[in-house]
C-alpha cells in the first residue's frame, strides 16, 4: 500500500507529498516466520531483538543511532539474515532494534526490509497489486 509523507519542494519551496512505498507480509527466517514490512522509504533493513534471537549478530565497536517511525533507537549491533520469501532465498544484513513498532492493522513488525536490501536483490514493489515483483531478482552475481 502507498503512503504519503511531506516533502519540501527544494525548487518550489513548498510542502507537498511525496510517495513511498509499503508492502506487509511473512517471510521466513531460520525456520520462523516473521512479520515483514518491505519499505521503499526506509533506506536500512532492521530486525527486533526477539526476532534475531540465535541468529548470526555481530557487535558493533561503536554504537550508532537510527531514526525509525518517530523513534531513535539505539543500534550496538547487526544481524545477518539468511530469508526465504516467496520463495527466492536470499541473505541481507539488517540493524538490531529492541521494536519496529505495529503496521497498520496493530501487528507486531519483526523485520523491516529496505531499499538497500531491495535493491541487491532486484526486489520491487508492485503497489496497484500489494505485491512483490521478482521479475528482477538477482540469481547469480557477476562481479568484475
Amino acid at each position: 500500500m502507498a503512503v504519503t509523507d511531506q516533502k519540501l519542494d527544494a525548487s518550489t519551496g513548498t510542502v507537498g507529498p511525496k510517495i513511498k512505498g509499503r508492502i506487509r507480509l511473512e517471510i521466513e527466517i531460520d525456520g520462523r516466520h516473521c512479520w515483514t514490512l518491505f519499505d521503499s522509504g526506509a533506506r536500512n533493513s532492521y530486525v527486533t531483538r526477539p526476532a534475531a534471537e540465535g541468529l548470526d549478530r555481530k557487535m558493533l565497536p561503536k554504537p550508532r543511532q537510527s531514526k525509525l517511525g518517530g523513534s531513535t533507537h539505539e543500534v550496538k549491533e547487526v544481524c545477518l539474515l539468511v530469508a526465504n520469501v516467496e520463495g527466492h532465498s536470499l541473505e541481507f544484513q539488517a540493524s538490531v532494534i529492541d521494536t519496529i513498532g505495529q503496521d497498520e492493522d496493530g501487528r507486531e513488525i519483526d523485520v523491516l526490509f529496505g531499499a538497500l536490501a531491495m535493491q541487491l536483490w532486484g526486489i520491487r514493489l508492485d503497489l496497484p497489486k500489494e505485491r512483490l515483483d521478482f521479475s528482477h531478482f538477482a540469481h547469480d552475481f557477476l562481479e568484475f
